[in-house]
């Protein structure tokens, strides 16, 4: 067997845990009728609140890759299991703003709360020059996925 370098390991067990995270996000959207787009639009929309962004249906089909069509069966559907409320824009009438719906805050939050909470507790006992060390390979690792063409 041969030896693997840390670097690759790394890369490995980053990828084992991106695989079983998109497993528990599309056992999450077949338990409550949602596609697995669905999600990751609920997940964006989270996203965009956490950083005080307006999320308009254009933003958040760039966000997913879908186009006007797609974005609004995504939308549509979203508003009609309830998980996401929309908004005039009070600074601009013709925008809708999208935000998700408290109950399905709390869906999900019943759902992944143990994953989170399981991973904030680890990270507790990482002292802060391990703590920036993981952000500071999180977000490069983010970056260089989001980049590839």
């Amino acid at each position: 067997m041969s030896e693997q370098s840390p670097e690759m390991e790394i890369v490995h067990l980053l990828r084992k845990v991106t695989v079983e995270f998109g497993l528990r996000q599309a056992e999450f959207a077949s338990r409550h009728g949602m596609h697995p787009t669905d999600v990751r639009a609920l997940i964006c929309l989270l996203d965009a609140e956490r950083a005080g962004d307006d999320a308009t249906a254009g933003w958040l089909g760039a966000q997913l890759g879908l186009n006007s069509a797609g974005t609004t069966a995504v939308i549509d559907r979203l508003a009609r299991l309830g998980h996401l409320t929309r908004t005039r824009d009070p600074r601009d009438r013709r925008r809708v703003l999208m935000t998700v719906a408290p109950p399905a805050v709390e869906l999900g939050r019943s759902f992944f709360g143990p994953l989170i909470d399981d991973t904030v507790a680890v990270l507790r006992d990482f002292d802060e020059s391990e703590t920036a060390a993981v952000l500071r390979f999180l977000s490069a690792a983010h970056r260089a996925v989001t980049t590839i063409s």
